[in-house]
């Protein structure tokens, strides 16, 4: 029987990865990073350190206990660090980690996408609202009598 190394089992274990199955870890880490806080949060600290204070106050609409579940979930994935300096009052600072720079690319992009093409998203929305009516059946939803409907 031959013996593999750390390193070739998290290679074969990575090649193995797939991100549709619901059981693989790359779904559950996708599903962690796609969070509107985590991606807020990582470009506000994407200028360097901030302390707790900064980031409530520029992630505006972030209540206390999101932010404090969201810095410690980052950490806990190794995209965030968290350094504690004793003073009167104890100082804490968040930063991101070279992992948590390695993403920082995808989620300015991300950012800037949004931030971009929201008009368009919003005409779009608009467009789609404005062709539907209340009144109409969702698609192959039950209609009266229990018959499928299909909307045009």
């Amino acid at each position: 029987m031959t013996t593999r190394t750390a390193a070739r089992q998290r290679e074969e274990a990575r090649v193995a990865y797939d991100a549709y199955l619901a059981a693989c870890p790359a779904r559950r880490l996708l599903d962690r990073i796609s969070d509107k806080w985590v991606s807020l949060l990582l470009n506000a600290l994407a200028d360097g350190p901030r302390r707790y204070s900064d980031l409530s106050r520029t992630v505006a609409g972030v209540s206390q206990k999101m932010l404090t579940q969201t810095l410690r979930t980052l950490e806990r994935d190794g995209l965030v660090s968290r350094s504690v300096t004793p003073s009167v009052p104890v100082r804490v600072d968040y930063a991101l980690t070279p992992l948590g720079v390695s993403l920082l690319p995808v989620m300015r992009a991300i950012k800037d996408w949004a931030e971009t093409h929201i008009e368009q998203v919003a005409a779009a929305r608009d467009a789609y609202d404005g062709r539907t009516s209340p009144q109409e059946p969702p698609r192959d939803l039950p209609g009266p009598g229990g018959a499928l409907t299909m909307a045009p």
